[in-house]
């Protein structure tokens, strides 16, 4: 009885520490898409909050927008990110030195998906 409790004691042991494990790894897979939603959140949510803008509204980050401006990628959404374009500054200096990367990566996800979070 003893040994059968003891066997159940560890097999439920060796469940969690693989469930911990596969959970650590969810976690930093979705590490890059968190921090480009943070750094979103911190910087550029002011004016294109849930992919709109407050100032022109048609330059918002919509796919259908992003696709007419041909600026449906990561590098081209990072640029403009970190260097600006139109009346909108360049956030190179708060976004750091992969952070517009982040930040693109989320934004054409979030395009991609109509800006539908949760």
């Amino acid at each position: 009885m003893l040994s059968h409790l003891l066997r159940c004691c560890i097999g439920a042991f060796l469940v969690l520490i693989l469930s911990l494990g596969s959970a650590g790894a969810s976690l930093a897979a979705g590490s890059d898409a968190s921090a480009g939603a943070l750094l979103f959140e911190q910087h550029c949510a002011g004016c294109h909050i849930n992919g709109r803008n407050i100032i022109r509204r048609g330059k918002n980050l919509k796919l259908k927008t992003l696709e007419r401006e041909q600026i449906a990628t990561v590098d081209a959404i990072a640029d403009i990110a970190r260097e600006g374009r139109g009346q909108m500054s360049g956030y190179a200096d708060v976004l750091g030195s992969d952070g517009d990367q982040l930040v693109a990566e989320w934004v054409l996800m979030q395009a991609q998906n109509a800006w539908t979070q949760g």
